[in-house]
């Protein structure tokens, strides 16, 4: 029942000498729930964590802090992506440059005008050809802050803090100018994630999340796989005692 007793049995080994054999841990299933680094929002539909910067920046300079953190403006593959960004609660921890109730996010498109005539006339794209195949937004609110000079306008996507709101999934899309400073949505993989928090490279060797700090794995596509586990006998001379639970086999003795 995973609790460490010893269980003393004495055998005769090779010469006669008693060989003590001690019954340890078994390890145990672990769930991994963590793919994410801290302050992400994991989705399993898309493999994909998101995080939303309130920090406010102009379009370019957020294309920059996604790309430090190995993601990108936030892009998406279907509706369902789309209804679980808006059904998050966001943190508000910094400072905002919209209305407390509703909040407008940098996102991944552009908007390119073909004609100026008597409307506004153009279409969405994709800001990065690499991007993987999504669904292109409905027509945009244009924002109040446009240039005439300007033929290409950036994407916000703009959701409420309201709970009933938010799990309606209300949202609106505006083309606004791209110097605009304002919060953004980063997307990246995600990734491995140790038991301190720290991002795995693929292919390494690491301690996923949970309950064994005894647990090396192989990080491959963003997911433990091959894993082995260590076993600790109990420290010796000792009767009470605590297990570090970040640290292999290290326990702190708890005796008078």
């Amino acid at each position: 029942h995973g609790k460490e007793n010893v269980d003393a049995r004495h055998n005769r080994g090779r010469g006669g000498e008693t060989t003590r054999f001690h019954t340890v841990n078994v390890a145990q299933p672990v769930r991994f729930s963590r793919k994410c680094p801290t302050g992400w929002h994991h989705y399993e539909g898309t493999a994909s964590c998101y995080r939303v910067y309130l920090n406010g920046e102009n379009y370019w300079d957020a294309v920059q802090t996604c790309q430090r953190v190995n993601g990108s403006l936030a892009t998406f593959t279907a509706d369902q992506e789309l209804r679980f960004i808006l059904a998050q609660e966001w943190d508000l921890e910094e400072k905002t440059f919209v209305r407390k109730d509703q909040r407008r996010f940098w996102v991944g498109y552009q908007y390119v005008i073909t004609n100026r005539n008597h409307s506004l006339e153009g279409h969405w794209e994709v800001a990065y050809k690499g991007s993987s195949e999504v669904f292109l937004p409905p027509d945009p609110i244009f924002g109040t802050a446009m240039s005439e000079n300007e033929n290409v306008l950036c994407a916000q996507l703009q959701c409420f803090h309201f709970p009933t709101l938010r799990h309606h999934g209300l949202h609106s899309w505006y083309a606004e100018n791209c110097y605009e400073k304002s919060s953004f949505l980063c997307k990246r993989s995600q990734t491995c994630v140790d038991i301190k928090d720290n991002i795995v490279d693929e292919g390494y060797y690491f301690t996923p999340k949970g309950d064994d700090p005894c647990l090396s794995c192989t990080c491959h596509n963003g997911e433990p796989e091959m894993c082995v586990a260590a076993l600790c006998e109990r420290p010796q001379g000792c009767q009470q005692y605590r297990k570090d639970p970040k640290e292999c086999c290290k326990f702190t003795c708890l005796d008078p």
